[in-house]
């Protein structure tokens, strides 16, 4: 395979965020498929998001990406770049569309099944964005929509997170012999749950801006439960009311975080670059939920519930001492269970 470290070294780690952290930690035999899918991904958001074309042209250019991974032909990807990338305000999003031939041509250089399992999991993960522009209104009708209930809700968080969970432990078994005696299917499912834990403290975390661009990821039947409507929240002052269902959502987060530590917990220590790069997101994760709990003014566009970074690097340096133990990652995710009081 021919070594691009433009893409998957300085523009990865421009475009990935957090995620770049566990990423750049990841073993160097799955390094590669695993940040070239997160660059496809990435992408295909930002072709989601982009306010340079219609809604109606996103959702065409989406459906072109996942031909393109397909491999049906005719090509499509100039009229992705040339209508998504123009005067892009981030950078680094602009340059990854405009170098998406080249990630296809090392997509391309995969083996087959390294190439059938990003496939899979950017299907899915386009789905969930197709789902999301067909539901919800655009960014300036100046109306609001919600999810129906929590089944939606679950769908959805699996299709956007929860299918990277699967795709994670498939990749990691295929390229890590330390792990073929991992029982694959309760590993994916714990996986499934892993992602699900994140994006849903990702839904609490960003509510109030969701709500101010059309977006209510609190389904609309359990707002009824409570006598509320979508557009109620975006009061402030209607965080009272929507508590028991914020409660609830915290629970099912916790559930899942508790998968994502049995997930962890299960790598060998000797495959120490996995064990860090799961438990940095749980550990943050963790963090982000406190203060989400905690927060008075959780539906405040205002106010956001993040940790510093300064928070991030004290949890980079006390994880290198708790990484080598069980026992003492699992005190470790005690601890910080019991600071989110519901």
């Amino acid at each position: 395979m021919r070594s691009d470290a433009g893409l998957l070294g300085t523009l990865l780690k421009r475009v990935s965020r957090s995620f770049y952290l566990s990423l750049a930690i990841l073993p160097p035999s799955v390094r590669t498929p695993v940040g070239l899918a997160y660059l496809f991904a990435r992408a295909a958001d930002t072709i989601a998001d982009t306010r340079l074309v219609s809604r109606s042209e996103r959702l065409r250019h989406l459906e072109a990406l996942r031909a393109e991974l397909r491999g049906e032909t005719p090509s499509r990807l100039p009229q992705i770049i040339l209508a998504s990338a123009g005067p892009n305000p981030h950078a680094g999003e602009r340059e990854l569309l405009r170098k998406l031939p080249d990630c296809f041509a090392i997509f391309r250089e995969l083996d087959k099944s390294d190439r059938e399992r990003i496939q899979t999991v950017l299907l899915a993960i386009t789905e969930g964005m197709i789902f999301d522009l067909q539901t919800f209104p655009g960014e300036d009708e100046g109306r609001l929509a919600a999810l129906e209930s929590l089944r939606e809700l679950d769908r959805y968080t699996y299709l956007i997170a929860g299918c990277v969970g699967e795709f994670w432990t498939e990749m990691h078994v295929a390229h890590r012999p330390r792990l073929a005696g991992w029982n694959l299917q309760e590993l994916k499912e714990r996986g499934v749950r892993f992602g699900k834990a994140l994006q849903l403290t990702n839904i609490l975390r960003d509510l109030p801006r969701d709500l101010r661009i059309g977006r209510c990821y609190l389904p609309r039947q359990e707002l009824a439960r409570l006598g509320l409507a979508p557009a109620d929240l975006l009061n402030p002052a209607a965080l009272p009311g929507v508590r028991p269902l914020i409660v609830e959502l915290l629970a099912a987060a916790l559930e899942h975080y508790e998968a994502g530590w049995a997930y962890t917990l299960a790598i060998p220590a000797l495959e120490w670059r996995l064990r860090l790069a799961c438990a940095w997101p749980l550990l943050i994760g963790l963090r982000t939920l406190a203060l989400i709990a905690r927060a008075e003014n959780l539906l405040d566009p205002e106010r956001t519930a993040k940790i510093s970074r300064r928070a991030v690097y004290a949890i980079l340096a006390r994880s290198l001492a708790l990484i080598w133990s069980n026992g003492f990652l699992a005190a470790e995710a005690r601890r910080l269970r019991a600071r989110i009081l519901l």
